[in-house]
């Protein structure tokens, strides 16, 4: 990484204001948490700040402040001395996942399909970015590109919880998404889980608060099975 020593600590260049701060710190973490989720961070890995820092191209303080947030997620976990590695799932961490992922995606549906129907005959804003993010995962699958299909797919999650228009759901689910995508890039996804979103996703736009709710829970459940049957061959 070229630059003055100042660069490098955070002192100055990218150090800048507390605004430009914050969002150098996002953008890191957001990188960090791509190659998590892509594997190029392997589980188990141990990530150096400055390593970090001279792979982003920036100062060590937004690497920090990325990595601590990353901590908070359940993406990193910090090792005894010092420094962090990338959090192995464990069978009892994905059991613990779903176990708090269900309710919530079931109740994320519920209100959805709720502020469709009290939108009708219009429109709320959301719906045209769950239809676009669906859309997006069916052609990735098509395309065999299994990167792009997670990314689709974790979106047309955090689109549901978006469209459900409660921010304390959002909030908490924020806590979860990187877990929740780490998990998707790391299991197989059967068609007809790819066929539950589309079923999800007709309840939702019909105003089916019930459907859309017994619809999720089951997609959820799948996804709980073929994700322990796949990292750890739990019948």
């Amino acid at each position: 990484m070229t630059g003055s020593s100042t660069e490098r600590d955070g002192t100055g260049g990218d150090g800048g204001t507390a605004a430009e701060r914050i969002s150098l710190s996002v953008r890191a973490r957001d990188a960090v948490r791509q190659r998590i989720v892509d594997r190029r961070y392997p589980q188990g890995a141990r990530l150096v700040e400055r390593e970090i820092a001279e792979e982003l191209r920036m100062s060590r303080v937004p690497v920090r402040e990325a990595l601590r947030a990353l901590v908070s997620e359940g993406l990193l976990e910090l090792l005894p001395h010092s420094g962090v590695r990338v959090r192995r799932l464990e069978r009892a961490d994905v059991r613990h996942l779903y176990e708090v992922w269900e309710p919530l995606a079931v109740q994320a549906s519920r209100l959805a399909a709720r502020r469709v129907a009290r939108a009708a005959p219009g429109e709320p804003a959301g719906l045209a970015a769950l239809r676009d993010s669906l859309k997006r995962a069916e052609q990735a699958a098509s395309d065999d590109e299994g990167a792009r299909e997670v990314a689709a797919h974790t979106a047309f999650h955090d689109e549901i919880v978006a469209l459900s228009g409660n921010p304390m759901l959002s909030r908490t689910m924020e806590q979860l998404s990187g877990q929740l995508q780490l998990l998707f890039g790391l299991r197989e996804e059967p068609a007809h889980m790819r066929a539950q979103h589309a079923v999800m996703f007709r309840c939702i736009t019909a105003g089916d608060e019930e459907s859309a709710a017994a619809s999720t829970l089951l997609h959820v459940r799948d996804s709980r099975a073929v994700a322990l049957r796949s990292l750890f061959d739990d019948a």
